[in-house]
This record gives structure tokens, C-alpha cells and sequence, in this order.
């Protein structure tokens, strides 16, 4: 989970930087240090004088004769600017994602493209860190589908130089309709018939992981991760998560930045707003709150530990805050349930973070319904 940024630092007594290493990439810093000048300015501080005599005491003093050794000074290092949020938090993903394959023997990866920003993001990252030909992109309409959304899914793949997969799971989700008529009879259609499609997309994505040996990659959020909105054995099965720390509005974030110089997600799918497409006109703000307050809430309870009436003092609405910190706590049995992921904010699922499954403490009372 755990990314190292290098970014190595050479300072002064002074406190001022003499140099900085490249993040993210491996890099030599080579600097000239004054030892005499540091040393004075430890003698003279009354913080190090104390220490400084006792090394003193303790260290067997060598003298090297290097009156025969001419070299000039090294020029002051250029210092290395650090980078940018985003690109500090695109790079770690990508490089934590090329270490994952490298030190574990994976040579492909394969994931779902379903027309959305989530998924389209994934394919970037997984393609700048492993290239376009390790890569496999499928795309699995079903009958809620858009024709649009369609088209939105291959766009990237063709950008990007992915091989692309359809394989409509219409007649798949049927036979599963078909089979369960008899156990289902008198009952309502719910998320027990959505779900089916989900988890027969990960049916899919695994066979492909069998047969060709290739890595599944899931594309969920942080903040669908964090409440529950998600398919158990569905979109959450597979080996690695690239954004399962990676905020919603994170990951738009990320979109527009490495869109910057040429599109590669059309503006399209960034405009457009978020949908599960598993019933007709669904949309995530039926089930959820809108993503900037969504994420604002948890950034303060899962990120910052803050309490619900914290979160409330700072501006929020009280029943949404309760709705929020319920479904985060009653999700707790999914993350477990997660493959391993990035770790790009100060607190991620997992080691971070967790909370015990069975847990009868609730602070409210609200009812709460999740997608299994």
C-alpha cells in the first residue's frame, strides 16, 4: 500500500536545503558539506553542545591527507521543485502500480470500461505505468446501458492504443433472471436483480484473469469504498484497486490535470454525472449525496477523525452527516473483503484504519441501505 516518494533532502545547520532529489523516480544527489562550519554552528547552539562533546569523547579522529587531490567544488545543486498535488498524486499511483506488477511477476492487467470517469482514469494510470500492450480494457453493456456510454468506453481505449473487449452481458443477465424465477416469485424487483449484473461483470473479468493470466484491476473510489456503494464479488472483485484511496472528486481532479496537454478522457464523460447504469435513469445522487459534500464529510471523519458534531460545526447538514458516518461504519465488512490498493491520502482503509465488523454501538438510529 505504501508508496515512497524519494524526494531525499540535504539541509544545512541553518535549515536551509541544499538540495533535493527527484520524486518518484530513482536519483543521485551529490553535494559538497562544509563540515567545519557545521560544527561551529552545533558548538555554539547550547541544544547540540552537549552531544557534540560527548561524540567528540567517544570518536577515534583519522586524518586524511588530501593535499594531492585537486578537485574543484561541486556547483551548488540545482534545487528539485516539488511537484503539484495532482502530479505528486498521479505519479504515486502509477509508480505503486508499476512496482505492484514488477515485484510480483504480473505481465498484463485487465479491467471493465463502462463509459464512466472512475473506470477511464484507471485505464490511464494503468497504461502510464505499464504501457499501452500490457493492458486489456472489456466493456460489458447490459440492456440499462447507454448507446452513449458505449461509445464513451471505447474512446479512451482508442486513445490510449488499448486492445478492447465488448462482451454484452444482456443474455447472461437473463439466463440469471431465469434461473431465480422460481426462488424470486412474489417479490419486488431491488438490488438483488441490479447486483446480478455486477457481479456477472466480474465472472467475466476473472474468466479473461484465468485464461490469460492476467491481473484484474477494480476501479472503485475511495468514496464509494468508504459508504458501501459498491458489489461484493461484482466491481470489487479483483487483485489490485488503483483508486481505492483516491477521493471523487479526487479522481476529477486527476482527469483534468492529465488531460492537460491532450484529452485523453473526452470532456464528455467528465461532464456527465456519475450512474451505476443498473436500472433505468439511475443516477449516484439517488442513493448518495453529492460527491462535494459526500467527500468533505468523510475527508473530516475517515482522514481527520473528527466527530459527527465536529463535522456539523463546520457547516454540515446533521441528518446527512449521520446518514454518511452510518454507512462508513456499517461498510467496515466490505473493505475487508477489498483487494490491496494505494495509500495516497493520510488515511486509507486497511492498516489506517479499520473498525470490528460485529459492533452493536450506534450512535443514531438511522436506517441505512447499501448495495450488497
Amino acid at each position: 500500500e505504501l508508496v515512497f516518494d524519494g524526494h531525499s533532502l540535504v539541509i544545512d545547520p541553518r535549515g536551509n536545503v541544499l538540495a533535493r532529489g527527484q520524486q518518484f523516480e530513482e536519483d543521485m544527489v551529490v553535494v559538497d558539506l562544509d563540515l567545519v562550519a557545521s560544527s561551529r554552528r552545533r558548538l555554539h547552539d547550547p541544544r547540540w553542545r552537549q552531544q557534540m562533546q560527548g561524540d567528540m569523547e567517544r570518536v577515534k579522529l583519522v586524518t586524511v591527507d588530501r593535499s594531492h587531490q585537486n578537485h574543484p567544488k561541486l556547483s551548488r545543486c540545482a534545487l528539485i521543485e516539488r511537484l503539484e498535488s495532482e502530479p505528486e498524486v498521479y505519479r504515486a499511483l502509477t509508480l505503486g502500480t508499476a512496482d505492484y506488477f514488477s515485484k510480483n511477476g504480473f505481465r498484463g492487467a485487465v479491467l471493465g470500461l463502462s463509459g464512466g470517469i472512475d473506470s477511464a482514469l484507471a485505464l490511464m494510470v494503468a497504461v502510464d505505468a505499464l504501457g499501452p500492450k500490457a493492458v486489456t480494457a472489456v466493456s460489458m453493456p447490459s440492456r440499462y446501458t447507454a448507446d452513449i456510454n458505449r461509445v464513451d468506453a471505447a474512446e479512451p481505449a482508442r486513445r490510449l492504443d488499448v486492445k478492447l473487449l465488448e462482451i454484452p452481458i444482456e443474455d447472461l443477465a437473463a439466463s440469471y433472471s431465469n434461473a431465480l424465477v422460481e426462488p424470486f416469485a412474489g417479490t419486488a424487483p431491488n438490488v438483488a436483480e441490479e447486483n446480478l449484473q455486477a457481479r456477472i461483470r466480474g465472472n467475466v473479468l476473472m474468466a479473461l484473469s484465468n485464461k490469460f493470466d492476467w491481473l484484474v484491476l477494480t476501479t472503485g473510489n475511495k468514496s464509494e469504498m468508504s459508504v458501501g456503494y459498491a458489489t461484493l464479488y461484482g466491481d470489487m472483485a479483483g487483485g489490485f484497486a488503483i483508486l481505492k484511496d483516491v477521493l471523487k472528486t479526487w479522481v476529477y481532479r486527476l482527469a483534468k490535470w492529465r488531460n492537460r496537454t491532450h484529452e485523453i478522457i473526452p470532456q464528455r464523460i467528465l461532464d456527465k454525472p456519475p450512474s451505476a447504469e443498473l436500472r433505468e435513469n439511475q443516477l449516484d445522487t439517488d442513493s448518495l449525496p453529492a460527491y462535494e459534500v459526500l467527500d468533505a464529510i468523510l475527508e473530516a471523519y475517515v482522514e481527520q477523525d473528527r466527530s459527527p458534531a465536529e463535522i456539523e460545526a463546520l457547516g454540515f447538514d446533521h441528518a446527512t452527516i449521520d446518514d454518511v458516518v452510518q454507512l462508513v461504519d456499517h461498510a467496515e465488512y466490505k473493505r475487508r473483503q477489498s483487494p490491496p490498493g494505494i495509500r495516497i491520502s493520510p488515511r486509507a482503509f486497511g492498516k489506517d484504519r479499520r473498525l470490528p465488523i460485529t459492533n452493536q454501538y450506534k450512535p443514531t438510529q438511522t436506517s441505512t441501505t447499501t448495495k450488497q
